[in-house]
Order: C-alpha cells, then sequence, then structure tokens
C-alpha cells in the first residue's frame, strides 16, 4: 500500500500552528530556509568530507561531530529563523546536542522506522538519546521528490502509551507512515520520539542532509555524556557560543517541595493557547 503523501503549504502555518503540528504530529517542515546560493556553499564544503558507511549499505553515508568545522558549517548551527522558531518552541536558553551529515545515495535501501528519544541511553545514541525533550533539525540540500529517499514518519507516534511504541523497538514499515516531500532548502523538525526514517533512493541523485539536535536547558541526559573541549569552544564565533552550554545542564530541584517561595502564577509558554500564536 502506497504511504499518504503530506505534500501541503507549509509556508501557510502560523507560529501557532508550527507549533501545535511539532508537539501533536510530530514533525515540521520549515520551508525556505537556505536560499540557492546557501545550498551551494554548503555542499561545495560536504562534497570534501571523508563519510563513513552504515553497517546495512554503503549506499548510506555519513559524518558526525561537525560541529567544530567553522566557516558554514558551524554557522548553520545558529541559522536566525531556526532558532527563532525553536526558542518560540523550547523557550530563551536553547542547548545543541550533536551534529552530523548523511548523504543517501541511488541505492540506498531505506532507513527503518524508529525512535532516536531512548530514555536509557543506547549504543547508536548513547546517552543524548536520554534527554526527555529534543528536536532534531534535519535541513535538506536536494529536494526530497517520493524517488529519492523522502523522510518518512509515523505521526503522533511520540505520544502513543503502548508497548508497540517502545522507543527500543524497529518497522521496516507501517501501514499508517506518512510520506513527505520538500524542496532543497527546507528542514524536516521532528520530536525524537516520533518513528520516523526514510524511503529508499531509486532515483538519480544523492540526496544530502545536515542533522542539528537541539534541547531545552532543563532537558538534561540521564548520565553523563563528554563535555565540549575548551579548545575547540574558543573558535566558535561569537554568536554561536551560547548554544554550547554543558550537554550535560539540568534544571531540576530533586528536594523541591510541595509549595516553593516565589512560584509564578503565569507561564506563556505553557498556555493551551500557544497553538493559536498568530
Amino acid at each position: 500500500m502506497a504511504p499518504r503523501i503530506d505534500d501541503r503549504d507549509w509556508s501557510a502555518l502560523t507560529t501557532g500552528q508550527r507549533i501545535h503540528q511539532l508537539e501533536v504530529e510530530g514533525y515540521l517542515v520549515l520551508p525556505d530556509l537556505l536560499d540557492a546560493d546557501h545550498i551551494a556553499r554548503l555542499k561545495a564544503i560536504t562534497a570534501t568530507f571523508e563519510t563513513k558507511a552504515v553497517d546495512y549499505s554503503e549506499r548510506q553515508r555519513g559524518r558526525n561531530n561537525i560541529q567544530f568545522d567553522g566557516g558554514e558549517i558551524t554557522a548553520l548551527l545558529g541559522h536566525p529563523p531556526t532558532l527563532a522558531f525553536l526558542r518560540e518552541l523550547l523557550g530563551d536558553e536553547v542547548i545543541f546536542m550533536h551534529y552530523g551529515y548523511a548523504r543517501s545515495e541511488p541505492g540506498h535501501p531505506g532507513i527503518s522506522l524508529h525512535a532516536d528519544g531512548q530514555p536509557y541511553g543506547s549504543q547508536i545514541f548513547g546517552f543524548e538519546g536520554s534527554c526527555p525533550v529534543l528536536i532534531r533539525v534535519l535541513y535538506y540540500l536536494d529536494d526530497l521528490i517520493p524517488e529519492v529517499s523522502p523522510f518518512r514518519v509515523v505521526p503522533r507516534s511520540h505520544l502513543c502509551l503502548h508497548a508497540d511504541a517502545n522507543p527500543y523497538t524497529r518497522y521496516k514499515s507501517h501501514p499508517e507512515e506518512v510520506m513527505v516531500p520538500c524542496k532543497a532548502g527546507s528542514a524536516v523538525l521532528i520530536h525524537h520520539r516520533v518513528f520516523h526514517g526514510n524511503f529508499p533512493n531509486v532515483g538519480t541523485y544523492p540526496r544530502e542532509m545536515l542533522a542539528i539536535a537541539y534541547r531545552p536547558a532543563w532537558a538534561g541526559p540521564v548520565d553523563k555524556i563528554n563535555p565540549w573541549d575548551e579548545e575547540d569552544l574558543q573558535t566558535l564565533p561569537d554568536e554561536i557560543r551560547p548554544l554550547f552550554a554543558d550537554r550535560n545542564t539540568r534544571h531540576w530541584d530533586y528536594d523541591g517541595g510541595n509549595k516553593p517561595p516565589n512560584m509564578a502564577s503565569e507561564a506563556p509558554g505553557l498556555d493551551p493557547s500557544r497553538w493559536e500564536r498568530a
């Protein structure tokens, strides 16, 4: 059975509708984030990357930990329109977690449906995946057409309480999965517990992607992960540096009481009416 295709006009969504789409459906397309010149500059850099194949196909290749490469690659971490939306979604204190490059070449068999958010950590995702809230931003440098590894997702699967939504489970396919095509320069944002993947590349060109993960400062991992190297941090542009807080940061209070002092009486980010923002 052919999957449903979600090819709506994503540019028509208001900020509130975008928040609703990501919170409830688990995925969102932000179109036209990168213009043709920006894409060309990024592709000129990714063409020089030494990549490694994944364990199931030579046609799916990637390179991890590219955040300190500098230039256009590092600058993308602070892309203003993306960060503006993330701050509407998560609050002002946003922490960067990881950054990688992936290329799905013709002959790529597709990525199985899976969840990146795994609450006890895993060999593949480490303890970064244990963060209770994390948003992945997938920038596409090529058009996602049905033949060229478009994004696939099981909507609302991150909300499911059934054992079938165990985040350590993978699926070959699902009868209600959705295909999400989009133009080069768009980004797909996902809740890291939504089941997602991509379809095979049966087309004529590779599909390149730059994937960046962010989280709110309160939502740290359950176990310690390696902090950033101080020498690497010194290489960052001033406007990017605030995103590189300690990845182990957590705002929590184990000993918090029932009636702590100075409790607030309003919290706009918590408003049910956030879905109605213009």
